[in-house]
Formats: C-alpha cells, sequence, structure tokens
C-alpha cells in the first residue's frame, strides 16, 4: 500500500479542506484500507518517518522508498514483497474511503485491476509478484495498465465494486462521500 506523507497528501482538496483536515481524512481513509486488507498482511510504502510510524503502529511492515514518485514506490514494494518470498500481491492505494474484502481479488492467475469509477485510474491491482508488470500510475492508467497487461500476454479481469472504485481526488468526490453509500456512489458518479 503506498502512502504518501499525511501532510502533503490530497492536495487537489485544498479548496475544500485546511491542511490538518486533508491530513485526517488521509490517515483515516489509509486505516480503512489496511483494515480492509485483513487477513492479509499489509505492507506500507512511504517515504515519511509519520508515515512510517502510522504503518507499524496499525500492524504493517513497512518499506522506505524515499523520494522517487509512486510508481517507483509500487515496484520497489513488490520488489521487496517477491524477494521475501510472497507469490502474490495486491496494490491498493490509500484513499479508498469504502474500501473492503480486498483478499477477495486474490487467486486469479493473471493481472485484476479495479479502475476509480470513472474508468481513468487505478485504484487496485492484484498481480502474481513475478510478473515483470510496469506501474503506469497517474492520468488514463487504467487504459495504460490494461495495454500493458495486452503486451506481457498475461490474462486480465477488471473488477468494478463500488467500495473499491470509489477514490477521493477531488472536492466533488467529498460530496459523494457525505451523501452516498457504496451501494449508490457508483450511479451518484
Amino acid at each position: 500500500m503506498p502512502v504518501k506523507a499525511f501532510a502533503a497528501a490530497k492536495g487537489r482538496l485544498s479548496a475544500a479542506l485546511d491542511p490538518a483536515a486533508r491530513a485526517a481524512l488521509a490517515r483515516q481513509m489509509a486505516a480503512r484500507v489496511v483494515a480492509a486488507a485483513a487477513p492479509l498482511p499489509v505492507t506500507v510504502v512511504c517515504d515519511d518517518a509519520e508515515v512510517a510510524a502510522w504503518g507499524r503502529a496499525h500492524g504493517t511492515s513497512v518499506v522506505t522508498e524515499p523520494g522517487r514518485g509512486l510508481n517507483h514506490a509500487v515496484a520497489a514494494g513488490v520488489g521487496h514483497l517477491r524477494r521475501s518470498g510472497t507469490d502474490e500481491v495486491v496494490i491498493a492505494h490509500g484513499d479508498l474511503p469504502w474500501a473492503r474484502a480486498l483478499s477477495a481479488l486474490t487467486g486469479f492467475a493473471g493481472v485484476t485491476l479495479v479502475p476509480d469509477r470513472r474508468r481513468d485510474g487505478t485504484n487496485v491491482i492484484c498481480l502474481p509478484s513475478s510478473v515483470p508488470f510496469e506501474f503506469l500510475y497517474g492520468p488514463g492508467s487504467f487504459r495504460r495498465h490494461l495495454a500493458q497487461c495486452q503486451r506481457l500476454g498475461v490474462a486480465v479481469r477488471v473488477v468494478e465494486p463500488p467500495e473499491l472504485t470509489f477514490d477521493i481526488d477531488v472536492p466533488a468526490d467529498l460530496s459523494v462521500l457525505e451523501h452516498s453509500t457504496p451501494a449508490c456512489a457508483s450511479r451518484a458518479t
């Protein structure tokens, strides 16, 4: 689970939330994602001492990957897990306020992709750790990750449960969060 420094998280929400509120929201959502991973073990990948301490306090292992960006952080985390004997990994972002049942994504022999509700970004990826997958997060990542699976010739499945497709990126997402539940969120956007 890649986690950005809480003090720097969710900058695009600055028009709606002050820095303290953004940090609190980021902590709350990250805790939800950690809980949603049970019974799977969780590894937090970060470049921030506060996040590392938070991760340990929440029972996760921590991989420190300083200042190289999201794609490198995720690759470093997956590489660490592969070297430690983990056969399958679930990469879930820490901004999924309704996250649950991440373990339900495991067991597929190929790559499982969970796009955001706009089918632009990629909220969750589950894959065998041996797949030489290049992480290509950022705007349009869902299409790039699908194309990557085709290039690698690996089976891919796309699943879109509302509790995993809903993430918090822009101020409008806060309104959906406040006024919806996972069952109706996919219809509200």
